[in-house]
């Protein structure tokens, strides 16, 4: 089902300077109700306040500070691994779920919000075509997603949508801001999906740190082991190199 990889945006939101996109800026009054049930293929109408429908890449923090993403769990084996490495170097990360791996392990959704890290919807299929189908199947994709994370994390706030393969759509966009997900991409993809080694994974990560503050690990998806160790090592070199860690903006 899972095809990991990277984009970070619609061809309407590419911008010079910008390798993953840019975006407009779109905010409706629209709200979610958090815990509330979804009919499969219904969208509720939205009771939180929306924010801006331009993929972020920025972080919060101010100055020399990172955004460590993680894509594509959870999953029973790979996500407490990468948690406790999280936990070892004191730094919250923003773990985009998919939603069927996140309705099947809620004790793993639960654990990720009680220390302290934050959510992502990834949608049910990962699939990266979605931005060539028609709005209602991206729609449900992400919808669909968004309650399941929600319900397994006990109505913790999905704070972000991050569409597969840089997926994005300006309607997706609009849905997705309107519920209170802020757009995601990232600046730095470690291709760790693709295992190509501890060291080519960390390489990369130095190689690209130039790009911009957000950066693409996964703990789904396949084997990750080297993520878990690469992850450990890459953690250790930012600090070192002075970076603090932060979250994605919201707004």
């Amino acid at each position: 089902m899972l095809a990991p990889g990277g984009g970070g945006g619609d061809a309407a939101a590419a911008t010079a300077g910008d390798p993953k996109g840019g975006g407009s800026t779109h905010q409706a009054p629209a709200t979610h109700t958090p815990g509330a049930s979804h009919a499969a293929g219904t969208t509720a109408p939205p009771t939180v306040a929306a924010v801006p429908d331009s993929i972020q890449h920025q972080a919060e923090a101010a100055g020399r500070a990172v955004n460590i993403t993680i894509d594509d769990g959870p999953d029973p084996q790979w996500t407490p691994q990468v948690l406790a490495v999280l936990k070892q170097h004191h730094v919250h990360a923003t773990f985009c779920m998919i939603g069927p791996q996140a309705k099947a392990h809620p004790d793993l959704v639960r654990r990720v919000v009680a220390e302290g890290h934050r959510l992502c919807d990834h949608t049910v299929t990962h699939d990266e075509s979605m931005d060539h189908k028609p709005f209602a199947y991206q729609q449900k994709e992400i919808m669909d997603a968004f309650a399941m994370i929600e319900d397994a994390s006990g109505g913790a706030p999905v704070q972000y949508y991050r569409a597969p393969g840089g997926a994005f759509t300006p309607a997706s966009r609009a849905l997705a801001a309107q519920h209170g997900m802020r757009p995601l991409g990232w600046n730095i993809d470690t291709k760790d999906f693709t295992r190509p080694g501890v060291g080519t994974i960390v390489a990369t990560l130095k190689s690209e740190i130039h790009n911009g503050p957000t950066i693409l690990f996964h703990d789904g998806g396949g084997e990750r082991s080297q993520t878990v160790a690469a992850l450990d090592r890459s953690l250790t070199w930012l600090a070192h190199q002075g970076y603090a860690f932060s979250f994605p903006k919201v707004n």
